[in-house]
């Protein structure tokens, strides 16, 4: 497993990668799933331990509905990189092992640091322990709640950097991001863009 970050697609080209943090939530998580099923479409799902533990149902049905997941820590401390390795470790571990512990048996992929607080200690334990370092290409600020409008103009500027895109689905009122999610994949389905998970 590479400790490099992911910043492609699997199968690279015209694609897009829709990862989807905070979660799991019990009001948006479905909501979520619902845009990306009637899409018929794949997404990772960054979450937070204590919030999988606490929502083994919602665990599951990501898994049922055919998507992956991505650790995002125990706490979601985005000053990460400034603690201890020790306080890393048990950080990125304990939130897999939450995730696994309700997993039916599934593997949690990657490991996305919050608010994109990695280090190189962290990048090399996250693969040791088979996840792929996973960064982003479009933040859509999204969780700020900035208007369903501003959120699909910051995607169609910034797809050019690259197709790993940010969406939240946890962490607080997430009615912006579910319709945002929908309008953003009726448009990149209308600019012949396919969807992929990030590149292991």
């Amino acid at each position: 497993m590479s400790s490099e970050m992911a910043h492609e697609t699997e199968r690279g080209g015209k694609s897009v990668a829709l990862t989807i943090d905070d979660g799991p939530d019990p009001r948006w998580t479905p909501k979520t799933l619902e845009v990306l099923k009637k899409n018929g479409i794949k997404a990772t799902f960054c979450m937070i331990g204590p919030s999988a533990k606490a929502h083994p149902d919602l665990v599951r049905k990501v898994l049922a509905d055919g998507h992956r997941l991505c650790d995002h820590s125990v706490d979601h401390n985005t000053a990460m990189d400034k603690r201890s390795e020790d306080y890393q470790k048990q950080q990125i571990l304990d939130a897999k092992k939450m995730i696994e512990d309700v997993a039916a048996g599934a593997k949690v992929r990657y490991y996305r640091a919050p608010g994109g607080a990695f280090t190189p200690y962290s990048r090399q334990l996250a693969a040791a322990n088979g996840m792929r370092p996973l960064g982003w290409s479009v933040d859509t600020h999204d969780w700020q709640r900035p208007g369903v409008d501003r959120i699909v103009e910051t995607v169609k500027r910034e797809i050019a950097n690259g197709p790993i895109i940010l969406f939240h689905d946890g962490g607080g009122e997430r009615s912006q991001s579910v319709e945002a999610l929908a309008r953003c994949i009726g448009w990149l389905k209308e600019e012949g863009y396919g969807f992929d998970f990030p590149k292991i």
